[in-house]
């Protein structure tokens, strides 16, 4: 079963120092933090804020190119996590034609902002999300876990949703 997720928030990961992009259950408050590149945090930022670019950037050149050859992006979902790695899948249809295209969750929802597409995120990721094992390298995972189940509104900065 998918569920339709929101982009709650950007923050960084205090001890890894990664952007992290926080999606919600808005019906059931459920939290999926993904961490994903600086880069890709970027992209998603400059959506959320309306910052326009002089020029297109990766994910405005890829929506162009979408519309231009009329391809609908109907939803992204985040299908997996294995390894501590998120998959994620972009839906799309062209001449009536569904289209799958594999993805890294970040460039999806990066996409997905800019085509106003829904974002969805398969069940059995949340759960397996939710007993996620925190790479043993951090220094205290569950402080970590801790931080990310009790993040306020405030904690977002000016990347809230």
């Amino acid at each position: 079963m998918e569920i339709q997720m929101k982009i709650k928030g950007l923050v960084v990961d205090p001890i890894s120092k990664m952007p992290i992009v926080v999606l919600e259950d808005p019906l059931t408050e459920r939290i999926l933090p993904i961490w994903i590149g600086i880069f890709e945090a970027n992209a998603i930022a400059l959506t959320i804020e309306n910052i326009p670019t002089p020029r297109p950037m990766t994910h405005d050149l890829l929506k162009n190119v979408l519309d231009k050859l009329d391809v609908a992006v109907e939803k992204i979902v985040v299908n997996d996590v294995r390894d501590n790695t998120f998959y994620a899948i972009i839906h799309c249809r062209s001449n009536n034609t569904p289209v799958l295209i594999d993805s890294r969750p970040s460039d999806a929802i990066a996409l997905a902002l800019r085509m106003n597409s829904p974002i969805f995120v398969e069940d059995e990721v949340v759960q397996k999300a939710q007993s996620f094992k925190f790479d043993e390298n951090w220094e205290d995972s569950e402080k970590l876990r801790n931080w990310l189940e009790n993040l306020k509104p405030e904690d977002f900065g000016k990347y809230k949703m």
